[in-house]
């Protein structure tokens, strides 16, 4: 409230930056502000679905749909030296069959006070602090393709927000080493979109039991230009504005999330654990305006015995007729399962404009051997990014490629998405 209240009414002590008509100054110093920004992403998308789609009942082989992906409005604020607050208000995934007259949600609210200058500081609140890879946090503003990559958001909207979450966290530089350590408390699962199907078999599924909690870390050395921490929100790239090497490795624990049946049909219990290590280059080419981004991961997740789940960003289709497909409705695949997956993107910002716009191509690969699947996942993005003011105006053209499988495990076809979106950030 207390942003909201500055935001809205100004006095003589906060006066308006004259770079940023939506930051307020809070001191003659300038160091204690307020600062507002917001983000959209709409997207045009043409879908060739999954077999066996239907929508309400009608089948459905192909489909073009509009809809929000996100939209965010952001608010920091640096309230005196060592107490910095912020908070976020947003939208996901909002579309034709969407509830009507959605409103925006608290995403993030979490402040944290700073207890030896850049080295520590010590927070808490709803946010996403977590581990287990640089991605867990992705700047959605940023992001180099139409999505970020879904993967390293394992509970996604399963026992986190939208992967923000209640905790503790403390966070800080030694040296070039950036770090973030948090123990978080995982949400109920009754009341998450998978609730309905909640059930124990021999294939692990999370359990509905009170859940413990959650540790998590996510260490990063920074070898050249130094990246910001004050948000949990890792860049997906700076397009040439500055020069980053970070090499960084994580980790996701939680005791007993999980449970199965084992082979006497005795209930038993499994920790969830998710490591990764992973290495991100972003940096100019010449003087001319290009640059080039390149991201790696591998990735260990070990959700217990066959653990495998779907992802659709805002699936078209709500269900599906066809039991022997294992993907089942929409644009859904297999993001996230027991086992290791490897996780590429690559990106290059041509140096000359062609009528006034810079022109970045793109290719990002996911390419997961889960233990419930036959063969290997292999999910492909290609894109290209027309920047029109970097990433406060841009438009995005995708195509995604998804692997189709029968529940079997079998791999039977692959299916496609052509998406354009449209990014406007303040």
């Amino acid at each position: 409230m207390y942003l909201l209240f500055t935001c809205g009414v100004m006095s003589a002590s906060a006066t308006n930056s004259p770079n940023n008509p939506l930051s307020w100054s809070l001191n003659s110093e300038n160091t204690h502000y307020v600062k507002v920004n917001a983000v959209g992403q709409f997207w045009l998308r043409h879908t060739d679905m999954n077999p066996g789609s239907i929508y309400n009942g009608y089948a459905k082989s192909k489909g073009l749909d509009i809809g929000i992906r996100r939209f965010r409005v952001q608010f920091q604020s640096q309230l005196s030296d060592k107490v910095f607050m912020y908070a976020q208000l947003g939208l996901n995934n909002f579309h034709s069959y969407s509830d009507r007259q959605t409103g925006f949600y608290v995403m993030d609210a979490n402040a944290d006070y700073e207890v030896v200058k850049d080295k520590l500081a010590l927070g808490s609140g709803l946010s996403s602090w977590v581990g287990f890879s640089r991605f867990s946090s992705p700047a959605a503003s940023t992001i180099m393709g139409v999505d970020a990559p879904l993967q390293f958001q394992a509970t996604n909207d399963v026992t986190d927000q939208f992967i923000r979450r209640l905790g503790v966290y403390a966070k800080g530089y030694l040296g070039k080493l950036n770090y973030r350590v948090s123990m978080v408390q995982p949400f109920d699962i009754q009341k998450s979109p998978i609730a309905s199907s909640v059930s124990i078999s021999k294939q692990a599924s999370f359990s509905p039991q009170p859940p413990n909690m959650q540790w998590n870390a996510y260490l990063n050395y920074e070898f050249k230009d130094k990246e910001q921490n004050k948000t949990p929100y890792f860049a997906g790239t700076y397009l040439g504005s500055k020069t980053v090497s970070s090499f960084g490795g994580g980790i996701t624990y939680q005791r007993n999330a999980m449970w199965a049946l084992d082979t006497k049909g005795d209930t038993i219990f499994h920790p969830l654990l998710l490591a990764s290590l992973d290495y991100f280059y972003d940096a100019p080419i010449g003087h001319k305006g290009a640059a080039i981004s390149v991201y790696a991961d591998i990735a260990y997740t070990d959700f217990g015995a066959n653990y495998l789940r779907m992802a659709g960003a805002m699936n078209p289709m709500n269900g599906s007729v066809d039991k022997s497909i294992l993907n089942a409705q929409g644009n859904r695949f297999p993001a996230y399962g027991t086992g290791t997956s490897f996780y590429t993107q690559v990106g290059y910002k041509l140096s000359q404009k062609i009528a006034t716009l810079n022109f970045m191509p793109y290719a990002s690969l996911q390419r997961s051997y889960y233990t419930a699947l036959k063969v290997p996942m292999n999910f492909y993005e290609v894109g290209l990014n027309l920047l029109m003011d970097g990433h406060n105006s841009k438009l995005t053209i995708g195509y995604q490629d998804r692997p189709i499988f029968k529940s079997t495990g079998d791999l039977i076809t692959r299916k496609g998405a052509l998406i354009l979106q449209l990014q406007t950030a303040l």
